[in-house]
């Protein structure tokens, strides 16, 4: 018989890693966490939003089959609390009729005691909600076991109209399960929300979130608990699952959190880091893939994604492979061959000048009398991407494609070729963050890193000048303007959506800032083809960031799109990439 709460209470929090559409397994999850909360003489046990579905489930959610296999799951958990153990507050999506909510219910006593649908469905950013779930009315509390509790579902305590009905409709406790996805610095910002709807009702606030990598999301998890007078009574680790126990008492100006884990946050750098190392492990293991291939060419991106890889999966679940050409250089394969070392992977050498030449000849007869460009350049890098794609269709690992933001952002990687590969850890990373992250590595490393300790990046790959090596002499600012000052303009640009003249007013020049937005442009329709990645910034490309690729707009005072082929060629290595003019 479940026993009712007077004076104390003892809840546990369920910080832990959904697969969408893994009904059971989710289910299965929820049943180990409510045992191991059991045997801590928790009440209550809570999950994050939409746990038995994961998140987030995106159109899947329309499927009625799947609503059914979610309100299935639930009604099996519901009969289980008949035990007298914790009741359970967990979330799925609820179909009533047409409409389908995104919905976080009570169980308790062998049956569905109450359900809570969301009221303020996000729409902006990395968000759809509004496409597939319909908003609830304004809730009240739910009565567990005596006590009231509000549970307003993630984004509803983003604004003050949902916490403010609970607490004039006699809430005590507000329990918030989270969706949220990370982006550097989110903690201060959920903080900052979570401490505005304390000060504003004055009841204690338990935020917890999941943790898991999702396609290009990464949940980070770092749930905490506030009091009632706005104290940090709680807080729970970042980029890790664990079942936290919290426990409570009745005092005179309500209930308070009196013991809880007091766990330290990643920050910054070290933060992006873990988050990349997350989002990689799990696409690569939800999907189901015995380990990754990629090219290690002696460079930075490629040393730093070796790097993720192996804290992700292991050494032995990596496999590098150098492919070298007549331009590149022995240092570099004196460095990609360091940096395998250094890592513990598989390593191979498979030269392409073969497969290059043979396809030179056999376009020779249609080439004649054309001098060599960015054409047989780019045939180097598509010679690599078909080698990496064959020895993933051979053996069975993804491939993991190496491009930075920078690069992502003006077009300077080619299509079939370095942007072959199922996944890129850096996808969201600026070139100086490149750097930044390589060097954090090699005197850091993650908690839960599988990776060795030391420097497994070598020092002259990070001191080096970076270059695509795909002709004699050739470095990246032969084509791009210095990294620190073209990843400024990209963050105004990208990140901020500033005009061209208000990066013009912070001293950069105009003719540069107005090329570099013109590159932009033109490598949108590459961006839809490359592979996902892990978002850490405010603003990624994809789910974030939505332009047409057929787009004539440019910042008044930018030269106009021209079918022009000089145009076309300021693209660097990969213009010859860029749609017909």
């Amino acid at each position: 018989m479940a026993t009712r709460i007077d004076d104390t209470f003892t809840l546990a929090l369920a910080q832990l890693d959904p697969t969408v559409g893994d009904v059971d397994g989710n289910a299965a999850k929820v049943r180990r966490a409510r045992a191991e909360a059991a045997r801590a003489g928790a009440d209550l046990v809570m999950f994050p939003e939409l746990f038995l579905a994961g998140y987030p489930p995106e159109d899947l959610v329309l499927k009625p089959a799947f609503q059914e296999a979610c309100r299935a799951a639930c009604e099996a958990l519901a009969r289980e609390t008949e035990d007298g153990g914790p009741a359970v507050l967990v979330g799925l999506p609820w179909a009533e009729g047409a409409d389908v909510y995104n919905a976080f219910a009570l169980l308790d006593g062998g049956r569905i005691e109450a359900v809570r649908f969301k009221v303020d469905l996000p729409n902006y950013g990395v968000f759809d909600e509004k496409r597939v779930f319909k908003a609830g009315p304004m809730p009240g509390p739910v009565n567990v076991r005596g006590l009231r509790v509000g549970v307003p579902i993630c984004e509803d305590i983003w604004t003050d109209a949902v916490v403010e009905c609970l607490c004039e409709t006699g809430g005590e406790i507000l329990l918030v399960p989270n969706g949220s996805p990370y982006w550097r610095d989110k903690n201060d910002t959920r903080l900052n929300i979570a401490v505005a709807r304390v000060a504003e009702c004055g009841l204690p606030l338990v935020y917890l979130n999941q943790v898991c990598g999702q396609d290009e999301l990464v949940f980070d998890g770092a749930s905490f608990v506030l009091n009632g007078d706005s104290s940090l009574a709680a807080s729970m680790p970042a980029f890790r699952e664990e079942v936290a126990i919290t426990r409570w008492a009745r005092e005179a100006g309500g209930w308070r959190c009196v013991e809880g884990p007091r766990a330290v946050w990643e920050e910054g750098d070290e933060a992006d880091y873990a988050a990349c190392v997350l989002g990689l492990r799990h696409y690569v293991e939800k999907n189901r893939f015995p380990g990754v291939v990629l090219g290690l060419s002696g460079g930075i991106d490629s040393a730093l994604c070796a790097a993720m890889a192996v804290d992700a999966l292991g050494p032995d679940r990596v496999h590098c492979v150098m492919l070298p050409y007549r331009y590149t250089a022995q240092r570099s394969l004196d460095d990609a061959k360091a940096c395998a070392d250094a890592l513990g992977v598989r390593y191979d050498v498979v030269p392409i000048g073969a497969g290059v030449e043979a396809i030179e000849a056999t376009l020779a007869p249609m080439f004649e009398g054309r001098a060599p460009d960015v054409t047989e350049e780019n045939l180097q890098s598509r010679v690599r991407g078909s080698i990496l794609m064959s020895i993933s269709n051979k053996f069975g690992p993804m491939v993991v494609t190496t491009g930075n933001k920078s690069e992502m952002s003006v077009g300077y990687c080619t299509l079939y070729g370095d942007m072959n590969g199922g996944f890129n850890p850096i996808k969201d990373l600026y070139k100086t963050q490149v750097y930044r992250l390589c060097e954090l590595r090699n005197r850091w490393r993650p908690a839960d890193a599988l990776g060795p300790e030391g420097v497994v990046i070598p020092t002259d790959i990070i001191t080096r000048a970076p270059s695509a090596e795909l002709r004699e002499n050739q470095t990246d600012q032969d084509s791009l303007p210095p990294y620190d000052v073209l990843d400024a303009i990209l963050v105004g640009l990208v990140e901020k959506e500033e005009r061209v003249s208000d990066i013009v007013a912070r001293g950069y020049d105009l003719d540069t800032v107005k090329r570099v937005e013109r590159l932009l442009y033109l490598a949108e329709y590459k961006r839809r083809q490359s592979a996902p990645g892990v978002k850490v910034t405010s603003r990624n490309f994809g789910r974030d960031r939505r332009y047409p690729i057929v787009n004539r707009f440019r910042d008044p005072g930018s030269p106009a799109l021209l079918p022009d082929a000089s145009l076309v060629r300021a693209s660097g290595r990969t213009a010859a990439d860029s749609v017909d003019f």
